[in-house]
């Protein structure tokens, strides 16, 4: 119970319906406050408890000083969490082991529960492999079954074994369009009470429900586990930037377009741990699709969340997707008397500001590595040029070429160029050169929600296909939405044959190539590439295009709209300006370019209108959480604790509680550590924990290999990530990964110091030596270390490792948390330091001091580092908040939950 220190307590009556609500208006300042630290102060006032929020605690949110840097820490209770199943799996291991734990200790093992809605949505899992037939989907689904049977029936059981958990099976659709079409309440309803719908997931693009006016955003694993615990997340009041809307996208334009923009203009200002809320009069004129999909890019550009206030819009969407219209009547009613109801003329306190004209967005695509990388449409071909050379021919240690661009070997118009003759199966035969568009996918929560820009690209398929035109024979070409409802759409828009026509044919329901789940290249394809290290590319509708994440054999990876992946298909290279010059000829041989096959908005439109109705989602969600036949007929493990299969290679009993006492050990400054890993700038968690193809020479490989699996059921490092056998040893094994102490290197290598000479070793190994030696590890690195995926096994995967420290020029969010959460110190570096101006090697030998001040109750702002060479230096602690320090102390937070669990 709230203990109620503002009489906010009130009674909201909606129809019939009558519900207890706390009300924002009994707090002085709250009608200033932008739309999120609106949902913020209901949550303190609704949670107050007067020990761990306080009375002050919401003063100070009611009293928020826009300008002022962020310092005054608060507890937000989540109304939910959501899971996918690359990240959920090990949640529920973590809570399976948990219950073993207190067992263990003497506790309850129900106490292991969550105490708030936790649903897992499977859709990480399935792979293309087969692709560009009409059975393509049927046969991903049965491989999919046949590599994560273990995992589905351990899913299974966690849905019997804890409370408040659900699951929706495989099949069914990507996480975050899920989230938005069915399982989002925007006001919450529980035990009488309403309020805002919040929550945290496992997924760094949660943030997709913001489009829908729902707070929420993604976190590690061990933080969301925490949650469903009942631990609030910890936080401070946080900056909130402003981005005001006017005017409308022009015809041509896509959503896309609009978040390439919108990602790479607040890159540039720097929203990293800043809330961004959208407002203004072109609010208004933005569809809840094209919201959704900004919302869900909040990650590209680095912020907590990226909201938009609710409006009709948000109720329009709501009746289509079947919600109950009480229920709709309800958000209404709510948000009106609550002042979070959209005013397109209001101008909220801010404390940044920046401001965009819809009508200057242009078509864009972004590559070949970073979502934050845009390149007008029109510009690609030429940038393409440029940016090749990174990635061709003999390389020096920073992936340069060693040879200007105007002496490029074997160049056509300045383009260095290696054309391989390929014969396909059919024994027909083509070139191959650099920029080979090999891969090109309708894929990824970001664009698949929108039907826009999916009717768009159906659209462009029928066109093509009407004029003759198809897809280069070495594009592996796939469609994976992210719900059944969109397949229902084209089915109903008799657009399916032309899709398929072109080899977009259904792949499966998931994220498939955006996660690195793109499945194998043709044999001929991917022998060429390697052969005669071919810089290939992929074009994907997705929201992520790291280095080395969509495909090993891939080097350049494009994000763009899905008409224009279907552009691409046809045009088969990124060195073909897809704005002048022609994809293809048509029957009778005249040339065909883009603009004959891009619809305008008005059919776009006309489609949309009558493609779809509500009738379609409440088919596919009548009874999500059942499942077919083949997930109903998998036997279920019962018990409240798990009986874990020594012989397992996907499920695992993990080390984390071993040798647990009730009380933690004091904290201690760290002696004699060695560098594992010396990194640069923009290091993501997939170059730490990489989510694709396990290699058969890796340590990960190998351990498959000894446990009797074969190369072909190897799956990959995300379907794994229950087995921390196999996540330890594919930790920093990123492909791409260049670590500076074993230079000339790509991939999960570093210099073993234990051995004579210090010689090039896999980074698993090294590890293990110097753990047996007691020797701890410390990684340094550069600005944006962790950006990307919020992968908890990141942060596991370094502390198991061995890893005590990581000092770095700057951190994204997520990813300093989780380092936090696994008792990992994070540092940086003094300001305008870095490693390599401090004259660090990484063959040194550091100590750090003035750690054991934490044991006093307070966090140091710095502490001493020194090393065997004279280097010393004052690093800055990232510990942010006296709940992180808390966890720190304990060792991380699973362990503060669990010896807290344990005492109530």
């Amino acid at each position: 119970m709230s203990a109620n220190s503002f009489d906010a307590r009130s009674t909201l009556q909606v129809g019939d319906e009558s519900y207890e609500i706390f009300r924002l208006d009994k707090v002085e300042g709250s009608a200033r406050l932008p739309y999120s630290l609106k949902v913020l102060l209901e949550n303190l006032l609704r949670t107050e408890d007067g020990a761990n929020i306080t009375a002050d605690h919401i003063r100070a949110l009611g009293t928020w000083d826009s300008q002022a840097q962020p310092s005054q820490e608060i507890q937000f209770t989540p109304a939910r969490v959501i899971m996918q199943d690359f990240t959920g799996v090990p949640c529920v291991v973590d809570l399976a082991t948990m219950r073993e734990a207190v067992k263990e200790l003497g506790g309850d093992p129900a106490k292991i529960n969550p105490l708030a809605p936790a649903e897992l949505v499977i859709d990480h899992s399935v792979i293309a492999d087969k692709f560009g037939t009409h059975d393509a989907f049927k046969q991903n689904v049965e491989l999919e079954y046949g590599r994560n049977k273990e995992r589905y029936q351990f899913l299974r059981w966690g849905q019997t074994a804890f409370d408040e958990f659900k699951v929706v099976p495989p099949g069914t659709g990507i996480v975050h369009q899920v989230n938005i079409e069915h399982l989002a309440r925007v006001v919450m309803v529980r035990d009488g009470k309403a309020y805002p719908d919040t929550l945290v997931g496992t997924d760094s693009h949660t943030t997709m429900v913001n489009g829908l006016g729902v707070l929420g955003w993604g976190v590690g694993g061990i933080e969301a586990e925490a949650a469903m615990l009942g631990q609030p997340v910890s936080m401070l009041i946080p900056r909130v930037v402003g981005f005001k809307l006017t005017g409308e996208l022009k015809p041509g334009t896509t959503a896309t377009d609009l978040v390439l923009t919108i990602t790479e203009m607040l890159r540039k200002h720097g929203v990293v741990g800043k809330f961004v809320e959208f407002y203004g009069e072109g609010v208004a004129a933005t569809s809840l699709a094209n919201r959704a999909t900004i919302g869900n890019m909040s990650p590209e550009f680095g912020s907590t969340a990226a909201i938009f206030p609710i409006d009709d819009e948000t109720l329009n969407y709501l009746r289509l997707t079947g919600r109950s219209e009480q229920q709709v009547a309800l958000v209404e009613s709510y948000a009106k008397t609550q002042g979070l109801w959209l005013d397109p003329k209001a101008e909220p306190d801010f404390s940044e500001k920046l401001e965009l004209d819809l009508a200057t967005v242009v078509p864009s695509i972004a590559g070949p590595k970073r979502p934050q990388d845009r390149i007008v449409l029109a510009n690609a071909a030429e940038q393409f040029k440029t940016d090749v050379l990174n990635y061709v021919d003999t390389a020096d240690e920073a992936g340069k070429e060693s040879f200007p661009a105007s002496d490029a070997p074997a160049a056509t118009n300045g383009v260095p160029s290696n054309p391989v003759t390929v014969t396909a199966p059919d024994g027909t035969t083509y070139e191959l050169d650099h920029g080979a568009v090999t891969v090109a996918a309708i894929t990824s929560c970001t664009n698949t929600s929108n039907p826009y820009v999916m009717i768009g690209a159906a659209l462009v398929a029928k066109k093509a296909v009407e004029k003759g035109l198809t897809r280069k024979p070495w594009v592996k070409s796939t469609l994976a939405p992210g719900s059944k409802v969109v397949t229902d759409y084209f089915e109903r828009a008799g657009l399916t044959p032309y899709l398929d026509k072109l080899g977009f044919n259904l792949v499966g329901y998931g994220c498939t190539t955006c996660i690195g789940n793109s499945g194998p290249l043709p044999d001929e394809v991917s022998q060429a590439v390697n052969e005669h290290d071919l810089a290939v590319t992929s074009v994907l509708s997705g929201n992520r295009n790291f280095e080395g994440r969509i495909n090993p054999d891939v080097k350049m990876n494009y994000l763009a709209s899905p008409p224009l992946v279907v552009a691409y298909a046809i045009a088969g290279s990124m060195k073909v300006d897809i704005t002048t010059e022609a994809l293809g000829t048509d029957t009778d041989g005249n040339p065909v370019f883009l603009k004959d096959i891009w619809p305008s908005e008005a059919e776009v439109n006309e489609v949309v209108a009558a493609a779809i109705g509500e009738d379609m989602f409440s088919k596919s969600y009548s009874d999500v959480f059942a499942g077919d036949a083949q997930w109903q007929s998998l036997p279920v493990p019962t018990g409240n604790t798990f009986e874990w299969d020594s012989e397992s290679t996907y499920v695992r009993k993990p080390p984390y509680f071993e040798g647990m006492g009730m009380d933690p050990a004091p904290v201690e400054n760290i002696a004699g550590a060695r560098v594992l890993a010396k990194l640069g700038d923009s290091v993501t968690t997939d170059h730490i924990s990489p989510a694709g193809a396990i290699k058969a020479d890796t340590p990960a490989g190998k351990y498959l290999t000894e446990h009797g699996v074969e190369r072909r059921d190897f799956n990959s490092y995300g379907s794994r990530r229950g087995n921390h056998e196999v996540m330890i040893r594919g930790t920093f094994a990123n492909i791409r990964l260049r670590n500076q102490i074993a230079p000339g290197t790509e991939g999960g290598y570093t210099r073993d110091f234990t051995q004579d000479g210090a010689p090039v070793a896999f980074i698993y190994d090294a590890s293990q030596n110097y753990q047996a030696a007691g020797t701890p590890l410390v990684v340094l690195a550069g600005k944006e270390y962790g950006s990307g995926s919020s992968r908890d096994w990141a942060a596991k995967g370094t502390a198991l490792l061995g890893v005590k420290a990581v000092i770095a020029e700057s951190y994204e969010r997520i990813h300093r948390s989780n380092l936090i959460g696994m008792g990992v110190l994070p540092l940086q570096f003094p300001e305008g330091a870095t490693a390599s101006s401090l004259g660090l090697t990484g063959e040194e030998t550091f100590s750090f001091t003035g750690v054991t001040e934490l044991n006093d109750g307070t966090t140091p702002r710095t502490v001493k580092v020194t090393t065997d060479t004279g280097v010393e230096f004052d690093a800055v602690v990232r510990i942010d908040t006296p709940g992180e320090a808390d966890y720190y102390r304990n060792g991380g937070i699973m362990q503060y939950v669990l010896r807290n669990l344990i005492r109530k």
